[in-house]
């Protein structure tokens, strides 16, 4: 589900990719309103900026923008996400997040009235849907991208979800 101006999400992790592993330090790619803005910090990308123009959209990337900038400048207040990320990576051995590509509203299932695409305990394939992120009207499926079992399901259906957030865990087989 997408549409032929916007990027899908596939294609923002190749970009990601792409950008990680060339010499470029910086990327911004705009198009139809929609801004991706990536750029490398201590070797790895990171992705400060991006904006979709939708009602609730605006806010929540507005929020991000400050928040980037604060947590690279060692604040005490700063000291706290990143001991967070550790606990994750040491995590990350056993466990693979599926994260958010995109500013959005979190549905764990394809329509009000339907089962969640899956539960805790739900066994999936890389190429499963395990939720939608709609944003600006469009729906967007995303897959778990391993093979595994759904340990945790970290946000509620319809809530707003930022880029990158971590919105299942898989123990990957």
């Amino acid at each position: 589900m997408g549409c032929s101006t916007l990027l899908k999400v596939q294609e923002i992790r190749e970009l990601i990719k792409l950008v990680d592993s060339s010499s470029i330090q910086e990327f911004v790619y705009e198009q139809s309103g929609t801004k991706i803005e990536m750029k490398k910090s201590g070797g790895s990308v990171v992705v400060p900026q991006v904006s979709i123009p939708t009602p609730a959209a605006p806010t929540a990337a507005t929020e991000v923008k400050p928040a980037a900038p604060a947590a690279e400048k060692a604040t005490p207040a700063v000291q706290a996400e990143p001991a967070a990320k550790e606990e994750v990576k040491t995590v990350d051995e056993n466990l693979h997040k599926v994260t958010s590509p995109m500013v959005g509203t979190f549905y764990q299932s394809p329509s009000p009235d339907a089962e969640a695409y899956v539960k805790v305990g739900s066994k999936v394939s890389d190429d499963d849907v395990v939720c939608i992120v709609e944003a600006m009207k469009l729906f967007n499926e995303i897959t778990a991208e391993v093979k595994g079992e759904i340990v945790e399901i970290l946000v509620k259906d319809g809530q707003l979800v930022e880029y990158g957030q971590p919105l299942f865990l898989v123990r990957a087989e």
